[in-house]
């Protein structure tokens, strides 16, 4: 007979305190709000900057506040091959930044932030090639290219600009609330 460890069955609530169950929702859902109003920019968003801070402030607690905003993308925009995109791609930022997390130098975060924007479409082919074989992730990738090539001016632009202070007013919260 098997045991199952208690801790593995114990529900979401009892392992985060109220406070850290507010604060990633409300981190969650003002990425969102933030993706939504820059929506008019094609692939210039805030996401991979909150994406960032989230990994280097709360470490492995981030996959909280960056599900909350991959839940709210499902429910906002409806479900489709796209969504399995979100269920890896925002974790490999996060992976990427966690490492790097006593990095002080901004130019670093715009070189991370803008190396993702520029890979995004690669790192979308995955699903692409699952969905419809090679010659629909390559025709895909290869088409958006240009909006790879936004992205990535975007994303280095912005982390460039607010990383810093995204960050520190983003520990200052956690450790108040917390």
């Amino acid at each position: 007979m098997t045991v199952i460890p208690s801790a593995w069955c114990t529900p979401l609530a009892n392992r985060l305190k109220i406070r850290e169950i507010t604060l990633f929702a409300m981190l969650g859902a003002m990425t969102f709000a933030a993706k939504y109003a820059m929506s008019g920019l094609p692939n210039i968003e805030p996401v991979s900057l909150m994406v960032m801070v989230f990994a280097c402030v709360f470490g492995k607690k981030s996959a909280y506040p960056i599900g909350v905003y991959v839940m709210m993308e499902f429910l906002f925009y409806g479900l489709g091959f796209w969504n399995f995109i979100y269920l890896y791609i925002w974790a490999i930022l996060a992976a990427a930044a966690y490492p790097l997390r006593g990095m002080e130098n901004r130019l670093g975060w715009a070189l991370l932030s803008g190396t993702f924007g520029l890979l995004f479409g690669a790192l979308c082919a995955p699903v692409d090639l699952v969905v419809g074989g090679p010659a629909l992730a390559l025709s895909r990738w290869v088409s958006g290219i240009p909006f790879d090539i936004a992205h990535c001016i975007g994303n280095f632009v912005i982390a460039l600009v607010l990383f810093p202070p995204v960050r520190s007013l983003t520990e200052k919260l956690s450790k108040q609330i917390l």
